[in-house]
């Protein structure tokens, strides 16, 4: 049977359908979509963990099926990016099924692979296991990966230590080992407002932020001219943008403060501390002292506002060869976005990166995944389990 011949189960699709239903945008909570998969999960016979937030408007959910040490872990973030300001040809969040693809936030991105794993609940729970099956669905990936740190937390408290993790980003199915990490940092100066008509009397902070983001592209030159390059990177070397800024607050005002923010997308072995370090030591040895011979209250202060590892898998590691076989992709696929694999795996758990659906359609108006995708995925999550049966030593 060919590829296209594929078509998903009537639960999977009804199972995505309603997750899409959920509107889990980041800023608002996930609870009602944690507490209609916990009622799934826990009618097929899974016991479960949660994790909230601080005042308990998110949480993490893990369910475990079987016993044991090892398994595999599903994972998947609940939360969506907003839909404000685009142009929808149906609501986004009611599933719309046109032609074969499935329309709404977060089909792809990435309730396509969550709903898919959640409609196989009764199959893991029928299963004869040797090895457990887990699925993980946190919050806040989305608005940088806040709430996985705490649901990682919760395993190692509880002991649970999995053998492999596969993260459903969307990948077209294809097997993903490597990505680039992230660092997001946030830049305030703090100069001294004066009447324009008197500038020397003033501290403009705006262009003292200016010379700061002009070194931060000089450094990223460096990186693109002679910085450490991996060629199967779409991007191949380390990426440094400016990304924000606002300031001032008057035509006829020297601005007292400007702030601006930063993104050091690196590649695996890249050490994200060098890159810092050198902005902060260009900023505290040529930019400040100028700023305070005009005004002690001068000040640049620094903030680490976003911080995803890097993944950096081995190409040989039982997972991706597992899933490699499964899938007919023999050689693992490195891409620019950054992930939730790469906080499981500073963890201890060996991971991959494979889910339906495409970045490329991901965060837009209309986002979709076809049923094919989502066919192959249900396929794909089927036959992983099957390995970890009595009947799959």
């Amino acid at each position: 049977m060919s590829d296209m011949a594929i078509a998903p189960s009537k639960e999977t699709v009804e199972s995505v359908s309603t997750l899409i239903g959920f509107d889990t945008v980041s800023r608002n909570s996930n609870l009602l979509l944690i507490e209609w998969a916990a009622e799934k999960l826990r009618a097929a016979g899974a016991s479960l963990r949660f994790d909230y937030n601080t005042d308990r408007s998110k949480a993490n959910l893990f369910a475990t099926f079987g016993e044991g040490p090892g398994g595999i872990v599903f994972s998947g973030h609940t939360d969506v990016v907003p839909v404000d300001g685009q142009r929808w040809s149906s609501d986004p969040f009611k599933a719309d099924l046109r032609e074969g693809y499935l329309f709404g936030r977060g089909a792809c991105d990435m309730k396509g692979f969550i709903g898919t794993a959640l409609a196989q609940a009764s199959l893991f729970g029928r299963s004869n296991l040797r090895e457990p099956v887990h699925l993980a669905l946190s919050y806040d990936e989305e608005a940088g990966c806040l709430g996985i740190p705490g649901l990682l937390a919760d395993m190692r408290d509880a002991g649970i230590k999995p053998t492999g993790c596969i993260v459903g980003e969307p990948t077209e199915m294809r097997v993903v080992a490597a990505h680039k990490g992230g660092r997001i940092y946030r830049c305030k100066l703090t100069g001294c407002a004066a009447h324009s008509s008197l500038t020397p009397k003033g501290v403009n902070a705006i262009e003292y932020a200016s010379r700061l983001i002009a070194r931060i592209q000089d450094l990223a030159d460096e990186e693109m001219e002679s910085g450490r390059r991996i060629e199967d990177f779409d991007v191949p070397f380390s990426t440094i943008s400016t990304n924000t800024i606002a300031g001032g607050n008057g035509q006829n005002i020297v601005p007292a403060e400007c702030e601006f923010s930063f993104e050091y997308r690196f590649l695996p072995g890249v050490d994200p501390d060098r890159f810092i370090s050198a902005i902060e030591s260009y900023a505290m040895e040529r930019v400040l002292p100028r700023m305070k011979a005009q005004s002690d209250a001068a000040a640049i202060e620094f903030e680490c506002i976003g911080n995803i590892p890097a993944l950096d898998a081995d190409e040989n590691t039982e997972l991706q060869r597992l899933a490699g076989a499964l899938l007919g992709n023999s050689r693992p696929e490195k891409v620019a976005y950054g992930t939730e694999a790469s906080f499981f795996q500073t963890a201890g758990v060996p991971s991959i990166v494979c889910g339906p659906g495409s970045i490329n359609n991901a965060h837009k108006a209309d986002e979709f995944v076809s049923l094919e995708q989502l066919a192959l995925c249900e396929r794909f999550i089927k036959q992983v389990v099957a390995t970890l049966t009595t009947q799959g030593r």
